[in-house]
């Protein structure tokens, strides 16, 4: 990578990414200013940072115009810092041109992270040495320099607002769904920063996109290089597909293969699609890559199964904080759902996420600041209660669930209004569902 010798970098943001660039560019000889306006009370991991990285904490940014490079945190946004400084990179930029071993990059709105760990394991089970980093928490920066054949990154559109020339061997776009615009002002400005993934790309380089998509599809006219598609629709001219309850792969002109998705964990199973292309594309063998998921139990509060009761499953989505992710995690199952939903629904329209409920459920319980929305579209076609805490939530599920039924917390909102997090609300309702009588934890 060019060198960071006596550059002036100011490091904007001191969460986990940031104390990794502000480390990582002080040990390859720049002047690190590193900033954040929290105090320093509300930062931890300071006492770490190399004492050659000069703290500004607790105060207003320094001016981007007083450094060579800056290097923005994902949360930071574009208009604090773009007008002023010379040139941005942020830490995906500077993992990019620092790792010697091809990347691939998994980006989305929804299934992001799992994807990326499923494709991790895949190609660990092909026999390659893979890591996972990036917006799923390890930061990129760490993997330079780690004995690999491959990094696998997750990126989100706010990372993908601070590269300048990323060029992932295979980059995955799963779906684009409206998200974060908190952030973005329109649709438009939310794809286009997803649509950054392909464009340092080169021909012999590799797309796999989710045709179910059309937003996504559309990417297609964009990738440089050779496009794999995924769809549980319909067979593709080259990628992935469902057929009678099997995976089929086609690359090229080679004669398709199948692997059989029977007896697998609960997965949404365009996640499994886009890996499977993936390690195709990076030149993996697919069916030695397909032994890893039996195994693969993906994240916590992913489609996580957390107890059983009376015949019952339990299963923990709470990551599924809008609409589309909802309905991707009832897609996943076939039985009938008791469904365990609601929060702060950020503007988007439930419409037909309630819908699809009830279509699928015995019974649904609802949560938050969504519930009177979600009671007043449901209530003529289900039971429905509106509940005071998930523990609440959880009893009353229990109490509906008949043998062979699945009690989903899937919840399409975020959690805000009522716990600090979509994690605290998983965990609580892994509790009480263990809590259970006659419950059998299975996590």
């Amino acid at each position: 990578m060019e060198t960071l010798a006596r550059q002036r970098v100011l490091v904007l943001g001191l969460g986990v990414s940031g104390r990794s660039a502000a480390a990582f560019c002080a040990a390859r000889g720049a002047r690190v200013t590193a900033a954040d306006e929290r105090g320093a009370d509300a930062l931890p991991g300071l006492d770490a940072l190399d004492g050659r990285v000069e703290l500004v904490v607790g105060a207003p940014f320094p001016d981007p115009a007083d450094f060579d490079l800056v290097v923005p945190s994902p949360g930071i946004p574009p208009a604090r810092y773009r007008e002023r400084a010379r040139r941005v990179w942020g830490d995906i930029e500077l993992a990019f041109r620092a790792l010697a071993v091809p990347i691939v990059a998994v980006t989305g709105t929804n299934g992001k992270s799992t994807t990326t760990r499923l494709i991790e394991a895949m190609l660990c089970e092909a026999g390659l040495r893979a890591a996972a980093a990036g917006n799923l928490g390890p930061p990129a920066l760490g993997l330079v320099g780690a004995p690999l054949d491959v990094a696998v990154l997750e990126v989100s559109s706010f990372q993908l607002e601070s590269v300048e020339s990323f060029r992932p061997a295979v980059a995955v776009v799963l779906n684009l769904t409206p998200d974060h615009f908190d952030r973005h002002p329109s649709f438009e400005d939310y794809a286009a920063a997803k649509r950054r993934i392909l464009a340092a790309q080169r021909p012999e380089d590799a797309a796999v996109l989710g045709f179910d998509d059309p937003h996504v599809r559309a990417f297609a006219g964009a990738a440089p290089g050779r496009v794999l598609g995924f769809s549980t629709h319909a067979p593709v001219a080259e990628g992935a597909w469902l057929d009678a309850g099997d995976a089929v792969l086609r690359l090229g002109d080679a004669r398709p293969l199948r692997f059989s998705l029977a007896g697998l964990p609960p997965q949404p199973p365009e996640n499994r699609l886009a890996a499977l292309c993936a390690v195709a594309a990076l030149g993996a063998d697919p069916a030695k890559a397909w032994r890893a998921l039996p195994h693969f139990r993906g994240l916590p509060h992913r489609l996580e199964l957390v107890a059983r009761r009376g015949g019952a499953l339990f299963v923990d989505d709470s990551k599924a904080t809008n609409p589309a992710a909802a309905l991707r995690a009832l897609s996943s199952f076939s039985e009938t759902l008791v469904w365990i939903g609601g929060g702060r629904a950020k503007g988007l329209d439930l419409g037909e996420l309630a819908a699809a409920v009830a279509a699928r459920s015995r019974a649904a319980l609802l949560l938050g600041e969504a519930a009177p929305a979600l009671e007043q579209a449901l209530a003529a076609r289900l039971p429905v209660e509106r509940c005071a805490s998930i523990e609440d939530a959880t009893r009353r599920a229990a109490a509906h669930a008949r043998p062979g039924d699945v009690v989903l917390l899937a919840p399409g909102c975020a959690s805000l209004d009522m716990f600090r997090n979509y994690e605290e609300r998983g965990d609580r309702f892994r509790a009480a569902a263990q809590a259970l009588d006659g419950a059998e934890a299975l996590s």
